[in-house]
């Protein structure tokens, strides 16, 4: 039973894998604690973390 759920699992990964574009056509803009919005560059790889506090 659990290898048929991670043969659907796989599958599925796949089939959504190839269903997807190749890039990205626009940057990603995201706004950080202070609302300043900041631009990830699409030319190279770029790292982000996200960081969340509930109190």
């Amino acid at each position: 039973m659990k290898l048929r759920m991670v043969l659907l699992t796989l599958a599925a990964v796949l089939f959504l894998a190839a269903c997807g574009q190749k890039g990205l056509e626009d940057p990603i803009t995201l706004s950080d604690q202070d609302n300043n919005e900041v631009t990830f560059p699409l030319e190279k790889p770029a790292l982000f973390f996200f960081i969340t506090t509930y109190t």
